[in-house]
């Protein structure tokens, strides 16, 4: 679908061709890395999604502000992929083999097995490698604090921040912690890390969203959340909810970023929510689509997300691992959250009152946005090739998740390629309760989930849409929290200040006393300095008079005799 979408949106772009091909080698890399049965293949398919990446985020090279996304894009994830490394050169030095089959066979004999890694402390090697491998998770699935290179991957197109959200990258790091269950469950610590790194990023990352403007900004926090509880559901060893809620969040999470894609096209490349307003009549199929996305994403029941979110928020509840209890508190009041950002954006961009004016014909000549919400002329529904798209989405959106829950968390659908030991099973306990699809979406009605989803939706609609002024009065209340969100919780620029900033003094540091100071310095202006100052001295005996030569002649006639004469 994104890349029947990208006809469309990207027709008049001069990188038409690039961008195809560009698209055309991410999916290659992706199911590369999905298809692997070996460590090798696995870590090349990973580093060509990050290096297409790349080259996606900064696919309009002639702006700034995407280099600069996608250098931040690429070297965060070069932190992460450095652990994932690691963890892979564990595996090789302790089983000798990078093969899947090997290595999970033999996997339960190191269980026991520690190694010391910092002084005396010694670690389960078995949570060393689980721990590392994560670490390259959390740069490529963007967990805290490896999170910040996401929301500025929306400077390329829109096709791309889809591809990137809903089906590509961003979910290799889901599905590679999956695929090890069998490593991962032998590490009581690693998962617990797993499941509180998701937690936080579930909640945190839902917050941030509240105060964005950008409609694909919003968005991209709602992935960096919503990936929250994908690893929160790998903590609690439910392995096939995670990969289920990855699966159902593909189709309403592209159908969202597409549908923002049509609103961007209709507004001419306008982003900002503060100028748009009032677009459901003018696009019906845009809105009634991004609708359907939003209600998957919120997790109404029936809807797509409703199954395998409220999956992974029971299993959470029912699981007993060490920090579970926090992380079910973060993904319950995460469903508020997510709630309210949606139904803000929903509000911000197709409802309310209008925030954009169109313009005279003739005063500016071409389809730009021409000014904060002006527009040359009024907003359009989408072509075919853009709307379909959406509303093949949209299908799947609804009934996805009803079709496939029982079958894929209690069917045994995964079995052969997931391994959960029968303590950590969480899912089977939810088995035990699961009277099919229909009675689960019913029982949700009474559940903690739902209620505080409906405080979500009542909050936006008062807020966003009856008494939009309530936003600023909250906002001046809370001056100090709107800034800490505003900013990210200062991750950006912690960055800057320590990493960025550091390495740029530290490569100053080196410029001016490595190579200024000893390579110029010394080595090849010293040498030059030397060879200078000999040639100085031996100058001054080339007077040009012949009676200093005739001088020189004699003492050295002299010295030559009178070695001579000492040695024979």
């Amino acid at each position: 679908m994104v890349h029947i979408y990208t006809i469309g949106y990207m027709r008049d772009d001069p990188g038409y061709q690039r961008f195809f091909s560009y698209i055309a080698l991410f999916t290659f890399a992706m199911l590369m890395l999905v298809m692997s049965n070996n460590f090798l293949q696995l870590f090349f398919g990973w580093e060509a999604v990050g290096l297409v990446s790349y080259l996606l985020i900064g696919f309009w090279f002639t702006r700034e502000s995407a280099i600069h996304a996608n250098l931040k894009a690429f070297l965060v994830n070069r932190v992460g992929d450095f652990g994932f490394l690691l963890g892979i050169a564990a595996i090789v030095a302790t089983f000798g083999s990078l093969d899947y089959a090997e290595v999970f066979q033999r996997a339960p004999d190191a269980a026991g097995r520690t190694v010391s890694i910092v002084g005396q402390a010694e670690w389960g090697l078995m949570t060393f490698i689980c721990v590392c491998l994560f670490i390259g998770a959390m740069g490529k699935s963007a967990q805290a604090p490896l999170h910040v290179w996401l929301p500025d991957s929306m400077e390329g197109p829109t096709p791309i921040s889809a591809l990137i959200h809903a089906a590509t990258m961003v979910t290799a790091g889901i599905f590679m912690v999956a695929r090890m269950s069998p490593l991962f469950e032998l590490s009581d610590a690693a998962l617990s890390f797993v499941m509180l790194i998701g937690a936080v990023t579930a909640l945190s990352m839902g917050l941030i969203g509240i105060v964005q403007n950008d409609i694909k900004r919003v968005i991209a926090y709602s992935t960096l959340s919503q990936l929250g509880y994908m690893t929160v559901a790998l903590g609690v060893s439910a392995y096939s909810a995670a990969i289920f809620h990855l699966m159902t969040h593909a189709f309403f999470k592209a159908l969202l970023f597409l549908g923002a894609g049509s609103v961007i096209i209709a507004l001419h490349h306008q982003q900002d929510m503060r100028y748009m307003g009032g677009l459901s009549r003018y696009m019906p199929v845009t809105w009634m689509t991004s609708w359907i996305g939003t209600l998957a994403l919120i997790g109404f029941p029936f809807f797509s997300g409703f199954y395998s979110k409220d999956a992974i928020i029971e299993a959470v509840a029912a699981s007993s691992r060490w920090g579970s209890g926090v992380a079910y508190l973060a993904v319950l009041l995460g469903v508020l959250v997510t709630s309210l950002y949606s139904f803000r954006l929903l509000y911000l961009t197709f409802h309310g009152r209008q925030h954009w004016t169109v313009e005279e014909p003739g005063e500016f000549g071409g389809h730009e946005a021409h000014g904060e919400g002006k527009l040359a002329h009024a907003p359009q529904e989408s072509p075919l090739v853009v709307t379909v798209p959406l509303v093949l989405l949209a299908i799947p959106s609804v009934l996805i998740g009803w079709y496939t829950i029982g079958p894929v968390l209690f069917g045994g659908w995964l079995d052969d390629s997931i391994r959960v030991l029968a303590a950590n099973d969480v899912l089977a306990e939810l088995a035990e309760h699961f009277h099919g699809p229909t009675a689960m979406a019913l029982h949700a009605l009474q559940t903690p989930p739902f209620w505080l989803m409906l405080a979500g939706f009542v909050l936006a609609t008062l807020v966003y849409l009856y008494r939009p002024v309530l936003a600023g009065v909250v906002r001046n209340r809370v001056p100090m929290l709107y800034r800490l969100l505003e900013h990210k919780y200062y991750f950006d620029e912690f960055y800057q200040q320590t990493f960025a900033r550091g390495g740029l003094k530290l490569g100053q540091g080196l410029w001016r006393r490595a190579d200024a100071g000893l390579i110029d310095g010394w080595l090849v202006n010293g040498s030059a300095r030397a060879v200078n100052w000999f040639a100085a001295r031996v100058r001054q005996w080339q007077t040009g008079y012949l009676y200093d030569y005739a001088f020189a002649m004699i003492i050295g006639l002299i010295a030559i005799l009178a070695v001579w004469v000492i040695v024979f």
